[in-house]
């Protein structure tokens, strides 16, 4: 059978998909959970290594090389790497890459967003939107996306704003400014914004948007943001301030798709996907949303594997990475859970995108009072940050008010206001809401059975979920991972 390989790599998260000549996804995983290095942006040999088991036929990258140069020299940066796909999958894939693919390809960076997302959604027909910081030139794009009677995904674009009109980049900018890594912690940004007021909600969004509509900024915030800039506000101010803007701009960019699409459906990808709180407003606007669990540039890999497989791609779960075999050790991490409260799981194959979706998580009861300051403490996190609640999908609706247009959500993608928050003060945040991962029968992951025993045995449908790494690592890869995890922080992993 032949095989397509995609690439992603060289800004950050570098990733690898293979998909088969049926559409299927064999192995997606990062770079950076075989490297150890947050954020890796090139390809390790580690994850090489797992990729020698197929022969490709194709290899596809996630960017157009030459595009890519000259963006950075349009934006002032000095890096410039090969202006060839051959050149550039040289680059990245080093002696691994001795017998060139018969076919060697690359795509726009916005469209392998696309692919990603509408590839693998369940529509026929879609509104795509790709918000990031910068893909190549681009940094939104709206597209209508659709199969031909061949089954052929096509995709017309009807709109794009170009750098240095940014979203992305400007919550970056505002990631700086209140002291956390920006490219890399926005998420603890949004997890801030819930502790300030929204005093300087307007300030900021004077300073920053010309035009709301067009999506045009005043300033370049690649450069960042003047240090002066709200000098009298506090960082979780700020950070609300910031949040706040980020999501009129993103409404604006859905109703204008919604206007030139006339779609009822959404796929929605890029980095600016992962901001959850904002996906909350998505169902006021659409009807159906698709946002698949990789949405940022790793995720790239696999919309560029999908677009040289052409048609739809068979999306099942997202546990696509490295595999530790055996089953799911439901009985071990149930004995843990009602004698020491925490646990962590290691079992099966990695999830593909950022977020733990139980098969290597740090799980815990989120009934206990104290729970979330032990989590905090073996996480050796800011003790504002919120933890996600994991929960049978039949249940949400009893414990959770789901925004509109989402009956579930599977990938962690959404908050949502918990009934009784009384009740499980582990899993709530301090605006009274939680970023809800619901479990189908059919999720994948023996996540599923362990809340059914859960369920049956204390009442309880949900569980704390955490991502499971060492701190400044990325999550738990393999069985030696778990090893070190256990030794450093004295919590048993069980596969």
């Amino acid at each position: 059978m032949k095989h397509i390989l995609g690439i992603s790599a060289g800004f950050h998260d570098a990733a690898a998909t293979v998909i088969n000549s049926d559409g299927e996804i064999v192995f997606a995983g990062h770079s950076e959970r075989y490297s150890k290095i947050k954020n890796d942006p090139t390809v390790s040999p580690e994850l090489l290594n797992e990729l020698c088991e197929w022969n490709y036929d194709t290899i596809a990258f996630y960017e157009r090389p030459w595009v890519h140069n000259i963006q950075q020299i349009y934006s002032g940066q000095q890096h410039f790497g090969p202006w060839t796909t051959r050149g550039v999958l040289k680059q990245h894939l080093g002696s691994w890459y001795q017998t060139p693919a018969r076919c060697e390809i690359s795509f726009n960076h916005h469209l392998s967003h696309a692919a990603a997302g509408f590839q693998t959604s369940p529509y026929d027909s879609a509104a795509v939107v790709v918000i990031d910081a910068i893909g190549e030139l681009d940094t939104i794009s709206i597209y209508r996306a659709r199969y031909d009677s061949k089954g052929k995904a096509k995709y017309k674009r009807v709109w794009r704003q170009r750098y240095p009109h940014s979203i992305g980049l400007f919550y970056s900018a505002m990631t700086d400014r209140v002291g956390l890594r920006p490219m890399d912690e926005e998420y603890i940004t949004m997890g801030m914004a819930a502790w300030g007021k929204d005093s300087w909600y307007q300030t900021l969004s004077n300073f920053v948007v010309k035009d709301y509509h067009d999506i045009k900024l005043r300033e370049n915030f690649h450069i960042g943001v003047p240090p002066t800039l709200l000098e009298a506000a506090s960082n979780e101010d700020i950070a609300c301030a910031s949040q706040l803007v980020v999501e009129d701009l993103i409404i604006s960019v859905m109703k204008k798709a919604k206007e030139l699409t006339g779609e009822t459906n959404l796929v929605y990808m890029g980095g600016v996907a992962l901001n959850c709180l904002a996906n909350r407003n998505l169902g006021d606007i659409y009807e159906n949303i698709w946002i698949m669990p990789n949405p940022g540039d790793a995720g790239s890999s696999l919309g560029a594997a999908a677009l040289a497989h052409g048609h739809r791609v068979n999306w099942r779960n997202p546990y696509l990475g490295h595999d530790i075999p055996g089953p799911y050790p439901v009985v071990e991490l149930m004995d843990k859970l009602l004698t020491e409260q925490i646990v962590g799981v290691a079992s099966g194959r990695a999830e593909f995108g950022p977020r733990a979706l139980g098969n290597r998580s740090l799980l815990a009861d989120p009934r206990g009072s104290k729970i979330k300051d032990r989590v905090n403490e073996i996480k050796r996190r800011q003790k504002f940050r919120p933890f996600a609640p994991v929960i049978l999908e039949e249940c949400v609706n009893d414990y959770f008010e789901m925004p509109n247009g989402y009956t579930a959500s599977p990938y962690m993608q959404v908050v949502a206001r918990c009934r009784h928050p009384d009740h499980f003060p582990a899993i709530i945040h301090v605006d009274g809401t939680s970023r809800v991962q619901t479990v189908s029968k059919d999720c994948g992951s023996g996540i599923r059975k362990l809340l059914e025993a859960w369920y049956v045995e204390t009442g309880c449908p949900m569980l704390l979920n955490t991502s499971l790494n060492i701190r400044g690592e990325p999550m738990v890869n393999n069985r030696a991972d778990a090893d070190r995890f256990e030794q450093k922080y004295g919590v048993k992993v069980c596969s």
